[in-house]
């Protein structure tokens, strides 16, 4: 998987999905906006979700922002939704996609069109503590330090080549909560960076690394 170096004028297109508050979703909405669509390099296009109601699309529909909902149970196998997944985030001819808090696992048809291009975080260092429990489980580990991933994905789970990662310490009276929190915020900054990054300067895979020139 490769991406050729884009020329500097060249405005990338994001798709961004969801599935709950949307803060990393605000996070580059907000950077697009204070730098500007050009010196940032990219553009949000349409934002998309698992399901309905949430805060993540209210965000996006609060920017002018084209939205769809593609929900798993609507879909007879979850190789039905992952195609329609796929299909629907296609419309918008992205050149990433972004994971900006979305708890589906995606599959074969959505990499066989979107592999190496789609970026996601993680609230660990990988490869250490990868799954759901990120946070958690580092906590449960005892580890000193803890932080956030951002990384392409792949058939895995989590997986897929580190892009760059932020690092937390873990302080004796941390819980699950406070220091998942202290990890969004290095999160957030750390994703608005990547993905500006990708897009304005391309970006090649050469097996297990990125290289950002």
């Amino acid at each position: 998987m490769a991406a050729a170096k884009p020329p500097a004028s060249v405005v990338k297109r994001l798709v961004v999905l969801v599935s709950g508050s949307g803060t990393n979703l605000q996070a580059l909405l907000d950077a697009i906006e204070t730098t500007g669509t050009e010196e940032y390099g990219a553009e949000i296009v349409a934002v998309g979700a698992d399901r309905e109601g949430i805060e993540g699309l209210a965000r996006a529909e609060r920017a002018g922002l084209p939205t769809f909902v593609v929900r798993v149970k609507d879909h007879a196998t979850r190789e039905g939704w992952d195609a329609a997944l796929a299909e629907a985030v296609a419309d918008h001819r992205p050149d990433l996609v972004v994971s900006a808090g979305f708890m589906k696992i995606v599959g074969k048809e959505f990499l066989a069109r979107f592999g190496g291009r789609f970026v996601n975080t993680h609230p660990a260092l990988l490869p250490s503590f990868p799954g759901a429990h990120g946070v958690r489980d580092a906590l449960a580990y005892g580890a000193r330090v803890t932080g956030c991933t951002v990384h392409f994905v792949d058939d895995g789970v989590d997986t897929g080549p580190i892009i760059a990662q932020g690092v937390v310490e873990i302080r004796d009276e941390d819980d699950e909560s406070a220091l998942h929190e202290r990890i969004k915020e290095v999160e957030r900054r750390l994703l608005v960076d990547v993905v500006g990054r990708l897009a304005r300067n391309g970006y090649r895979i050469e097996g297990r690394k990125v290289v950002i020139p």
